[in-house]
């Protein structure tokens, strides 16, 4: 269309008509040409891939040099967003002695590498990732969000929470961390402080937990832990697990709850009354 342009910026979609104001897709749905400029009707349609140059610029993927499985399978996760080409699988070896020490020690190199090579939203995958329900609207707003909150510490793709708080953007909440580092980003300053870190037998994820503040999350989330065989030290709290029906429908067990955890408990608590003043009814006859 003459005189529009369209392109990214800070990973979110801009539309500029005729030198004029810039605005992005999302506030376009409210814009109101009596009260501005003129634009013509515009329809975007959003493709099924992501271009997240502009914000992540730096992308790993941890992988164990044995695990050539995992590997393939995690290519084909990220193919299938449009980010194949732009994630560098960093191999390492399993620890001799202590698993949940070489997990540490890999995320802690992708941080300092990220860093080193001027990262400045560093994102991380582990090898064992599986995305679904990928909405490219959902991540770019969220990625809008995260550019008007610089305070934010780390923005999960997926994970298991221990608390859930809506913010004014929808596909945006932020998180109480609990576990599972599978799909994280760190904001530079985050990172640095993470990069001291140096082992002291907490595993990662604990880590994480124990540093949590300003923690955001993709909503809904997109990255699960797959089910595929573990080089996790806790053999049985993997067991677990999967007699629970697997990580992924923990994960989303886990989200949904936490979303509408006042709903859940207090529906519970009035289906309780209920039956209690029901067997009293019945007792008082």
């Amino acid at each position: 269309m003459r005189g529009v342009q369209i392109f990214f910026h800070f990973g979110v979609l801009w539309v500029r008509r005729n030198e004029r104001k810039f605005v992005t897709t999302k506030q376009m749905k409210s814009f109101h040409p009596k009260k501005g400029y003129k634009y013509d009707a515009i329809k975007l349609h959003m493709t099924t891939t992501f271009d997240p140059k502009h914000f992540f610029d730096k992308i790993y993927c941890i992988s164990v040099d044995s695990r050539e499985d995992r590997r393939a399978d995690a290519k084909k996760q990220f193919a299938a967003i449009g980010l194949l080409d732009r994630v560098e699988f960093i191999l390492v070896r399993k620890h001799p002695e202590n698993r949940e020490k070489g997990i540490f020690q890999s995320h802690i190199l992708c941080i300092n590498k990220g860093l080193q090579e001027g990262g400045e939203h560093i994102l991380i995958f582990e090898d064992d990732i599986l995305i679904k329900k990928f909405q490219p609207r959902s991540l770019l707003n969220a990625i809008d969000y995260l550019h008007r909150t610089p305070s934010w510490n780390s923005f999960l793709l997926g994970a298991i929470s221990s608390k859930i708080t809506v913010t004014d953007e929808q596909s945006v909440v932020k998180l109480g961390y609990r576990s599972l580092a599978h799909a994280y980003a760190l904001n530079r300053p985050f990172a640095e402080h993470l990069a001291r870190k140096s082992w002291d037998g907490t595993p990662f994820d604990e880590l994480l937990r124990q540093e949590c503040k300003d923690y955001y999350a993709l909503s809904p989330m997109i990255a699960f832990q797959s089910d595929s065989s573990t080089d996790n030290q806790r053999i049985i709290l993997d067991r677990v697990r999967r007699l629970l029906g697997g990580l992924p429908f923990i994960q989303r067990a886990n989200e949904f709850f936490q979303r509408y955890k006042r709903v859940i408990v207090c529906s519970h608590l009035l289906l309780a009354i209920a039956i209690l003043l029901l067997l009293f009814r019945l007792w008082a006859k």
